[in-house]
């Protein structure tokens, strides 16, 4: 038994006094609605309406279960109508998650911005350099940094950035400028964690990768940390180009080994596949694609 379509024609029934007008306004055949009926009563074990000839009328029984089905009906309504407002207009709680240092400076802002610009949705952003199960933790959208694998997730490329090694210029002033990667044994190295637990960079000469062996100094897995202790003078590290654009735009560091770059890497938002996307999720995707500048290679 449908119990809603059963509950559905005991109203339009009671609300038509008789069968034949509520067959009619539900757009079923008359046999439908007493068939309807019937399964609900036989389910609740009681009944519902007393029939003749020329009447359908409200048992006492019924009287007390019409007031709850209304209820029940209108709160059914009024669910339907929520589930699809947020398809249609962005509202709830929009669940962000990125990488630190990403996050921080280019999520925290665009959020700020689409916050600005849809008054029904609350955002909650975590930054974690971690892949986070996105399902498990309830996660609507992620920030990925890097191929990522066959993983059940929708993606959209929204920018790209790469590796890229950087020092201070009063530690290159003092110990020379590396130009070929041979040379980074002879150096100071700060090593970003983050890329991979081998004590070796991954350059790149004529589209060929070359392994350098390094013996790092300091280990960090913060961005951050490795980014202050270069600008220190600490010596070379390796980092994203996101991580160190405002260092080097202010001169505080220095790019080196250019032409020994890894390939850039994709920024993607990515979002599980088995949801239907609701309205806050399309809405936050078409603002990162409009005005995201997140081409960092």
């Amino acid at each position: 038994m449908d119990r809603f379509a059963a509950i559905s024609a005991f109203i339009a029934v009671v609300d038509r006094h008789g069968f034949a007008p509520a067959a009619r306004h539900l757009g079923l055949v008359p046999s439908a609605v007493t068939r309807h009926v019937a399964a609900l009563e036989a389910h609740l074990g009681v009944r519902l309406l007393a029939r003749t000839t020329r009447s359908v009328t409200l048992t006492e029984a019924g009287a007390h279960y019409l007031e709850r089905a209304r209820r029940i009906m209108a709160e059914l309504a009024e669910a339907e109508e929520f589930a699809q407002s947020e398809r249609l207009t962005p509202v709830g709680r929009l669940v962000v998650t990125a990488p630190a240092v990403f996050g921080r400076l280019h999520v925290a802002p665009l959020l700020a911005e689409f916050l600005a610009r849809h008054e029904g949705v609350q955002a909650d952003l975590r930054l974690s350099d971690r892949w986070v199960d996105m399902v498990e933790e309830g996660v609507d959208c992620a920030i990925r940094i890097g191929h990522m694998p066959d993983s059940g997730l929708v993606a959209r490329r929204v920018g790209e950035t790469r590796r890229i090694i950087v020092a201070a210029p009063l530690y290159l002033a003092a110990h020379g400028t590396p130009d070929d990667p041979r040379q980074v044994t002879k150096h100071r190295i700060i090593r970003f964690s983050a890329f991979e637990d081998a004590e070796e960079w991954r350059l790149y000469r004529d589209g060929v990768e070359e392994r350098v062996p390094i013996a790092p100094r300091l280990v960090t897995n913060s961005a951050d940390a490795a980014l202050c202790a270069a600008e220190r003078g600490g010596g070379l590290t390796m980092v994203l180009a996101y991580q160190a654009r405002e260092a080097i735009a202010a001169g505080r560091l220095t790019r080196v080994l250019r032409a020994f770059e890894p390939p850039p890497m994709p920024i993607q938002l990515a979002w599980p596949a088995a949801r239907l996307a609701p309205a806050k999720l399309h809405a936050f995707i078409a603002l990162a694609a409009e005005s995201g500048d997140w081409r960092f290679a």
